[in-house]
């Protein structure tokens, strides 16, 4: 007797969360909308609320305020973040801060009446508060356990438990882990991460009913025994999906495993989806020109500034000229603000900068935190050399080193370095060989991953960094 597949309960997905916070954020900002739009007509001298005061009096800028807000609010559209109500609120109320302290600028700033002050104000307000009651019912009914998924990890090797200890870091955690199936004997009852070998693959099928299992991660990185192949294959015909643990662990991290991956993965995978479309770059290349003129007026304006406060602390020289590789290993000449003391590696060995170094200077710190150190880079971006999006300049000397000892390494020069990065938004300091090679898991998944969308949304994080002194 054919077995039934059982029908599916609602479980969701990442890219789903993320899709459902988004539309929720949209709701409640238009919602904070009309009210701004509501109580300033109640107060308008000429027009009562009505499509003519909305035809008439709101400049076109009014109705791009929910998109202003739903830009402010990007590093909340990160699933464990959203489902955190501490972070949840520490997001929406810096957002609100900045809203408020943009708002106050153009109120002091503009002539008494010529901006819609109390629609703006009312807005602001309205969408922090609307904002936080969705996001605190979200946590409430997206996060409850019958949504969650229920997951086998198939493999108990070095994938399985890299992947079970990855899963056992979430907080809260993305699914409901059931356990481990291996077929090795000596690992059964074996505990792997805050997960139990359950079984083997006899008992896939029956472990699977038992415990409504919805998805297995395939976390055999060798080869398969014919039996495991088969539990799998049935696993799959009574509606259980199957994703490979690679997958579930850029879902999960934003990175790629670099360690648990065959060396033809970067002809099979990486490359082929390194290619991108002919718009996408010629777009890329449009943002490089344009961010790279703005910017380029930006230096402009703080150069004196900036000059004089290094020459102020240690003197000259102004500009860091250091050798750095570009896409295909090519050399160029980075250009920054001096941010640290004068010979910094007089010794003549190339040092990686750490957290809390000495070598920097008072100033060159405050540099740092505000980013304020790279903006002599966009003169590389109008130059080609660099893009405003992309893995961080490095210099030669290091190049060499690390690709011995890690695997893939210059496959980040595939593109060319940013002025910032994935790697650089969501990592901090890499002071040693593990910590460069977590930032190569992040630039590499930039570059298996890069579209418009994720360059724009690297940019506004960057400007949301600078804007809370989070640099480095």
């Amino acid at each position: 007797m054919e077995q039934q597949s059982k029908p599916k309960r609602w479980h969701l997905r990442a890219s789903e969360r993320v899709a459902i916070l988004l539309i929720g954020d949209l709701l409640m900002a238009g919602l904070a909308l009309f009210l701004g739009l509501y109580f300033w007509a109640a107060g308008d001298a000429w027009l009562e609320f009505s499509l003519e005061f909305i035809a008439t009096r709101p400049p076109f800028w009014f109705f791009l305020l929910p998109l202003f807000w739903i830009i402010l609010l990007l590093e909340l559209y990160d699933v464990q973040r959203a489902s955190n109500i501490r972070e949840t609120l520490k997001g929406i109320g810096l957002a609100l801060l900045i809203y408020a302290i943009i708002y106050l600028l153009f109120y002091f700033t503009s002539e008494p009446n010529s901006l819609p002050r109390r629609g703006v104000a009312l807005f602001i307000v309205g969408t922090a508060a609307f904002t936080f009651l969705w996001r605190l019912a979200y946590i409430q009914m997206f996060t409850a356990p019958h949504l969650l998924r229920r997951v086998l990890i198939i493999g108990a090797g070095n994938a399985g438990e890299t992947i079970a200890k990855v899963i056992s870091k979430q907080t809260p955690p993305p699914f409901i882990t059931i356990g481990l199936i291996d077929d090795n004997p000596e690992k059964q009852g074996e505990i792997i991460g805050d997960f139990k070998v359950i079984g083997d693959s006899k008992q896939l099928i029956k472990t699977i009913e038992e415990h409504e299992v919805t998805d297995i991660i395939l976390a055999i990185s060798g080869q398969m025994k014919g039996r495991m192949f088969q539990s799998i294959l049935s696993a799959q015909e009574i509606g259980v999906n199957l994703t490979p643990m690679p997958q579930v662990y850029e879902e999960l991290l934003s990175r790629v495993p670099i360690f648990l991956l065959e060396a033809e993965w970067i002809v099979r995978s990486f490359v082929e989806k390194s290619h991108t479309s002919t718009l996408y770059q010629l777009s890329k290349s449009l943002i490089d020109f344009g961010g790279g003129l703005l910017g380029t007026l930006i230096l402009g304006f703080f150069f004196p500034f900036i000059s004089l406060g290094i020459l102020l602390e240690t003197g000259f020289p102004i500009f860091l000229k250091q050798k750095r590789l570009g896409r295909g290993g090519q050399p160029y000449k980075i250009i920054k603000f001096r941010t640290m003391i004068r010979d910094a590696e007089k010794d003549g060995e190339t040092r990686l900068t750490e957290e809390n170094d000495e070598r920097i200077t008072k100033f060159g710190w405050f540099l740092r935190k505000t980013h304020l150190d790279e903006l002599p880079q966009f003169i590389n971006v109008l130059r080609g050399e660099m893009s405003l999006v992309g893995p961080r300049a490095e210099r030669p000397q290091l190049v060499e080193q690390f690709q011995k000892e890690i695997p893939f390494y210059r496959a980040r020069l595939l593109v060319k370095p940013g002025i910032t990065g994935w790697a650089q938004i969501n990592y901090g300091y890499a002071g040693n060989v593990e910590e460069t090679a977590v930032k190569l898991e992040y630039d590499l998944y930039y570059i298996e991953h890069r579209n418009f969308i994720m360059d724009t949304s690297i940019i506004l994080r960057t400007i949301w960094q600078v804007l809370g002194f989070k640099g480095q």
